[in-house]
This record gives structure tokens, sequence and C-alpha cells, in this order.
């Protein structure tokens, strides 16, 4: 018997077990990969996030080592350094590069020092007992027919990509996209949407310049996060918004240096057909992000709808989908750089680029993991839909959950669905099912009910959590799943001091042991959840209540003709609740609300 059984070594699988185990609980982490990491040490080099601050302590922590890991190794005014950092907020997209060998040394070294935390690698879950609303026990199985063990726990926690515990518990959750009507959301179902570059004036270092950039209340300094140069404009005809099963086209994200020294030459897969990239422009090219070291993480190679069947299906067919996306973008990357249909000056620039010799040297230079965009989303207590991440009526902010555990700061977005295109009058080839809201989306709240299935008490579910197709985007970032992950952690403490499963917590419990360990569940531009000011904590907890309408704080300004609301808010939640003082600031009535209702 032990504490917390999680499934899934995905970075919020790990910042789960690891919170856990901080927290005193005995945990056994099963990880169907020999290596740890998910995503982040299989090619997605970057951070995907819209804002640069601090989130929760251990994703802190994780980004903070990989930095001090290229701070240390080549020094603080080296290229390698500046190139993990972000760059400037308005000028570029950079969010900090890393290769997904230093990530992978990050998460190992997070992991080691926990002698209550037990680590299973190469295994994988195969059946589940449940009695009533409580998982009891579950079959960890090797992958090599080693070791066949039955595990029970208080608290269970699938922190997979796919949702595989969720699903052999028996709890519901859907694949592929619900229609326009099922939820009241414009960009749902089947769609072609146009994006186009936005076109913002402005001035950078006393220069006028044309920014392409979006949102618009970023670029005008509004909103704290970064900007984006291709929103979504408008839904064209063709768009049904009929559900179906499509979910968002999966890619092995490459590792490639253009250093000759780690270069290794791409070669023909066996497999290798032509007829799949004849669609390829003769000019595309690589597009390298998340450059560094001269190595980069391609995201191309990319199947449309070959993996439909891919959450459902079962380990054998599962492995033949994944080795068709693997062949597929090899092949996509012999093709840019040989075939005679490519211009030969854009082929010669596709020919600087090979394998990096230096990242997944024991599997032949290519990642383990596939990059699983979608798979299962569970349908939870709560399902997060496009109007949580648009700004709410009457406010201006994002709808506000009183049992926020994370936020998200990525617009709402998908990858192309269905291999179909519409052409326009312009000639503009667009692909259905792709958009990225990024002019309308806002900082959005995770609540805790979306963790928590409606079918059981005792499992959590931080990945695959409860949302739609459409809110699905601004939710599947690994930042988020670190954060949601280690929330999760939290609960499962909680739960085992109190004895009750993670269903029958008090979430204001939660959510203020959360905000005193300084996570964000309120997203403000004025504030860090860092900062050792007493007060923070008080305001990201009342940002759950409604104490704020907007994405400012500003908790050195009095509260001022503020205070009758604030008192008023205040008498709904607890009996002690007084008048408010408005030549306090605002931070330090926050606190004065936030001790009282901690008692």
């Amino acid at each position: 018997m032990t504490d917390l059984l999680v499934y899934g070594a995905t970075p919020g699988g790990i910042a789960c077990a690891v919170r856990a185990a901080r927290e005193g609980l005995d945990v056994v982490l099963v990880s169907y990969w020999p290596h740890l990491g998910g995503g982040l040490v299989n090619g997605v080099s970057l951070w995907d996030t819209f804002y640069d601050g601090a989130r929760s302590p251990i994703f802190d922590e994780v980004r903070d080592s990989i930095r001090e890991h290229y701070r240390r190794t080549y020094g603080a005014d080296s290229e390698q350094y500046h190139a993990a950092l972000p760059g400037h907020r308005l000028t570029d997209h950079a969010t900090g590069s890393f290769e997904p060998s230093v990530a992978e040394g990050v998460f190992e070294a997070l992991l080691e020092p926990h002698e209550n935390l037990l680590v299973l690698r190469g295994h994988e879950v195969t059946e589940a007992e449940v009695e009533g609303r409580m998982i009891r026990r579950v079959r960890v199985m090797a992958r090599n027919g080693s070791r066949d063990s039955w595990f029970e726990a208080a608290t269970f926690v699938d922190a997979t990509y796919e949702g595989d515990l969720l699903a052999l518990a028996g709890a519901g959750y859907r694949v592929g996209r619900e229609g326009r009507s099922e939820y009241g959301e414009a960009f749902a179902g089947k769609l072609f949407a146009k994006k186009q570059l936005s076109t913002l004036e402005g001035t950078f270092a006393d220069r006028p310049m044309r920014m392409n950039t979006s949102p618009r209340e970023a670029f005008e300094g509004r909103l704290n996060l970064r900007t984006w140069m291709l929103p979504t404009v408008a839904i064209l005809e063709g768009s049904t918004g009929e559900g179906d099963c499509a979910v968002q086209a999966c890619n092995y994200r490459l590792a490639l240096s253009r250093d000759p020294a780690n270069r290794r030459p791409v070669e023909r897969p066996a497999s290798y057909d032509r007829s799949l990239y004849t669609h390829f422009s003769p000019d595309a090219g690589i597009f390298a992000i998340g450059l560094i070291n001269n190595t980069c993480c391609w995201n191309g190679g990319r199947p449309i709808a070959w993996n439909f069947d891919y959450a459902e299906a079962d380990g054998n067919t599962r492995h033949e989908i994944l080795r068709r996306h693997r062949d597929f973008a090899v092949g996509a990357l012999y093709f840019l750089q040989n075939d005679e249909a490519m211009a030969p000056a854009g082929r010669a620039r596709n020919q600087e680029w090979g394998l990096a010799r230096d990242q997944f040297p024991d599997n032949d230079n290519l990642p383990h993991e596939c990059y699983i965009r979608e798979a299962r989303r569970m349908v939870g207590r709560y399902v997060l839909s496009e109007r949580d991440g648009l700004v709410a009526p009457g406010q201006k902010r994002a709808p506000i959950h009183s049992d926020a555990v994370a936020f998200t700061e990525w617009p709402m977005d998908s990858v192309q669905c269905l291999p179909e295109t519409l052409t326009t009058e312009e000639g503009e080839v667009i692909p259905e099912g792709a958009f990225f809201l990024s002019e309308e989306s806002r900082p959005g709240q995770i609540p805790y009910r979306c963790l928590l299935p409606k079918e059981l008490d005792n499992l959590l579910v931080p990945v695959c959590l409860s949302c739609t197709h459409v809110f699905w985007g601004a939710a599947r970032l690994e930042p988020v799943w670190l954060q949601t992950g280690e929330a999760a952690g939290f609960a499962a403490a909680l739960s085992a001091k109190q004895g009750i499963p993670p269903a029958q917590l008090d979430p204001g419990e939660l959510i203020r042991t959360l905000v005193e360990h300084r996570f964000m569940v309120s997203f403000f531009n004025d504030v860090d959840p860092t900062d050792a000011a007493p007060w923070v904590p008080a305001v990201q907890y009342l940002g759950t209540l409604g104490f704020f309408d907007g994405y400012d704080a500003l908790p050195h300004e009095p509260l001022g003709a503020s205070a009758e609301t604030w008192a008023d808010r205040w008498k709904q939640l607890s009996p002690r609740a007084a008048a408010l003082d408005p030549n306090l600031t605002r931070g330090e009535s926050a606190l004065q609300v936030f001790r009282d209702l901690r008692k």
C-alpha cells in the first residue's frame, strides 16, 4: 500500500510525484518510457508560453535550473545562456530555448533525492480495480515481461498524455471535437479559419517600426504577455461546426543540428513514399525554432489524420501509428533536402541541417516519444470551454473560478485536424481545423473540478483535464501541466493528512495552500507570486473570489471607492466580515480579508 501512484512521467506527472514526496507521501511513479520528462525531453525544446514570469514552485525550479545549466556551462555573457532566456517581449516570440538532453538531466536531478519516491521505468498500468467510487489498486506490468504487480494506493493520478488510467478506471472522456452548439463555441467542430498578419504601429528603442503582433492589449502595454503575429480573423464558408472524431495532428519533433561536427546526414527511410510530400512548396524550408548550440527542434513532418485511432488503440497498433509518424517526419526532411521538386537554393539551405548526434544517442538520434497534441480529454466535474478563455460579460478578465488551481495564458488554438483545405478567392489555401485566437484569448483559470472525474473520488487528472477541443489549445502546454501536476500533488498530500479522498477536499483550503506556496492561480499584470510581501497570497486567493474584475491588482493603491463593494463581497463569504478602510492599500485590504477566511 502506498499513499500515491502517479501514472505518466510527463513533466506534469513528475511535478506531481516530486511535490507529494516533498510533502512526506510515499509515492510510486510509473513511466511507460525508460526516459522521463515527456515532451520537454523529446523535442518541445522551448517554453510554449506567452508569460515570462513565475507561476508555481516546480515549474520555476525546472525553468531556472535549465537556465542555470547554460550560465554555469558557457558563462553569463554566452550566446547559449542568452538563448535560454526569453527575448524582448514585443519584438520576438522567443521564450527560452534548451536542448532535450539538458531538460532530461534537470528532471532526473529533480527526482533523485527522494527516498520515498519509487520510479518504475518501462512499465505500464494495464488494469484498474474499482470499488464504488474508489480505485483500490492497479496492475503494473513491465514492458519486457519481467514484472507483474498490483499496487494499492490511497490516491491515483493519471498524468499520461493519452488518459489511459482514467479510461481503465471507467471515468468519462471525449476523443474528437464537440459540435458548435454543444457548448456554444464559435470555433468548435469542422472549421476553416483565416489568419493574417496583424499590423500595429508602434515604436521600439526610439525608432518607428511596424509590429506584426497580437493581442493588441499586450502590444500597448496593458497585458503582461508576449505577442504573436498570426491571429485568426475570420471563420469562412464551409465551416459547418459539426462535431467529429478528429483531433489535432501530432508529430515527432526532430532535433536538428547545423554544426558540421554534430550534424548527422539524414538517410532515406526504408518506408519512404515520395508521394506523401509532393504537396510541399518548392521553396519550403526548415523553420528552426528553439535554436541553441546550433541545434533546434523541428516542428515539421506532421501527417494529418493519421492519429485518429491512437488514443483508443492497443499497444501494438499504437506502436505502428508512432512508427508511421516517425518515418513520415524523417521522410519529409529527406524530401526537403534531396528531391528535385525543391528549388536548388532552398534544397541547399535545407541540407545545412542534420540529426543532432548528441541528442537521443541511444535511439538512432530520434526522439523516444511522439508529440501527442491531443488524445483523450476527460469530461469532469466542470468542462472548460471557449467562453472560459474570453473576457467575461461585465468584467475585464476571463470567467473567475473559486477553485482555480492554475491559469492559462497561451491562446486557444489548434493545428490542422482533417486532410482538407479550402482555397479562397485570393488563392490562399486554408487548412481545416487550424485556428489561433491570439487577439481575443485572455488568461483564464483552471478549476480544481477539471482535475476530478465525475465517477471517481480518488483519481486526479492534471494532464488530460476536462475541457473542450477549443479550450484544449490553451491548456495543452507543459508550463500549465507542470502547474496542474504540482497542484495535484498538493491535493494528494492534503487528502492523506485528512484521511479523505481528493474529491472531498475543501477547495478553499487547497487554494490557500497553493497561494501560500507562491502559486499564481489568478493572473495579474502587476503581481509576482514569488514576492515575499505578505499580501501576495491574499491577492492571488481573492482573485479566485471575484474581488478583482480585471488583470490589474493595483496592490499599492488605496482601496478607495471599492471598499464598500469589497466589504459586501466579504460578508457573503464570512460571518466575521467588517467594514474596510478605504485608505488602506488594496494589498493590505486583501490581506485583512484573507486572514479572516483562513480561520
